[in-house]
């Protein structure tokens, strides 16, 4: 059962950047009132698409 779920899933060539070019990183501005949870969220969130999709900091 397994194998017929892992066959299924390429990791390399066409179709497989889906999931990097759904997401973007999320900025804030000055304006934004966050909460601490808020704010480790959207760092979490930050630091895994650095991570996983090669997002650049903006400079």
């Amino acid at each position: 059962m397994l194998l017929a779920l892992l066959s299924g899933c390429a990791t390399s060539g066409a179709g497989t950047e889906g999931g990097c070019a759904a997401f973007r990183p999320i900025y804030t501005s000055r304006a934004d009132m966050l909460t601490d949870g808020t704010a480790e969220q959207l760092l979490a969130h930050n630091l895994t698409g650095a991570r996983l999709c090669r997002w650049a900091p903006v400079r």
